[in-house]
């Protein structure tokens, strides 16, 4: 049965878009209609469907789907900070993906989505302590989402991973508010050093399909860095990265490039 109205958190603008959205696709395409009813119309809030849908996902012989609900909901209600980056993530894919047509689309849907927001339940549990549990959600997103990303890494909100497969993000990696990034992205380390050893991606950069960004180094706020790039020096601010190995060349030709999400380097730059 739907949720009652006097449960539903109608304050919420895209918790309000995604039931809507939800109730098209079962109106539309009822072979999915108990899809939607059970992932977003029977739940009070976005954060009840999104606990219930990555439940069923990470869940496995180990650790139930219910068992794993209970554990994303606990994330979920004990730091309100997790549901504001959930939808500050969803307004990011839907504005700055062309093949996004709704909130509904991305939340059931997109893997990217799925492993980003598997990734902040578990660094909240790396944060309680509870490492091995954090390890476990990482090892399932990396077998189902092929996305391998550490529980202690920091990642801000308003983050678009757009196709997701073969992304690696390291123990002490630093990815800041509206950063977009595409498949194949590495932000490593070189092998060679201990402790603090990974990129710290700043504000609103882009980085490109398959783009490696390697060390202790800074990609500077609302830079670009071009597909299929090995960067191993510090990039500064509002520039732009290509190459093997990369070097600076030009600004990112706008002021806002992870959300143009312009990839084109254009002919008047030299390397």
């Amino acid at each position: 049965m739907p949720v009652p109205a006097e449960k539903l958190d109608v304050c919420d603008p895209i918790w309000t878009a995604l039931r809507s959205q939800a109730e098209e696709i079962a109106r539309n395409e009822p072979t999915l209609a108990s899809f939607a009813h059970a992932t977003i119309l029977k739940n009070a809030r976005l954060e009840d469907a999104l606990s219930f849908h990555l439940a069923r996902k990470i869940g496995d012989d180990d650790v139930s789907p219910m068992l794993a609900r209970e554990i994303f909901e606990e994330a979920m209600n004990a730091d309100s900070t997790i549901g504001d980056a959930v939808r500050a993530d969803l307004s990011a894919i839907f504005e700055r993906d062309p093949a996004c047509h709704s909130y509904a689309q991305a939340l059931l849907f997109f893997k990217g989505f799925h492993a980003l927001e598997s990734y902040r339940v578990a660094h909240w549990l790396w944060k309680q302590g509870r490492k091995p549990l954090a390890y476990f959600i990482q090892s399932r997103v990396s077998s189902l989402f092929a996305v391998d990303i550490h529980p202690a890494a920091k990642i801000g909100r308003g983050v678009f991973i757009d196709h997701a497969t073969g992304i690696v993000i390291g123990e002490t990696a630093v990815v800041e508010d509206d950063v977009s990034m595409l498949h194949g992205v590495t932000l490593g380390g070189t092998g060679k050093e201990t402790g603090d050893r990974h990129p710290k991606i700043r504000r609103g950069v882009l980085l490109g399909a398959g783009a490696k960004v390697l060390g202790n180094i800074e990609v500077g706020e609302y830079s670009r860095i071009a597909a299929g790039s090995v960067v191993l020096q510090p990039v500064p601010a509002h520039c732009t990265a290509a190459g093997v190995p990369a070097k600076l060349i030009g600004c990112p030709g706008c002021d806002r490039p992870s959300q143009e999400m312009d990839q084109i380097i254009g002919p008047d730059f030299q390397i």
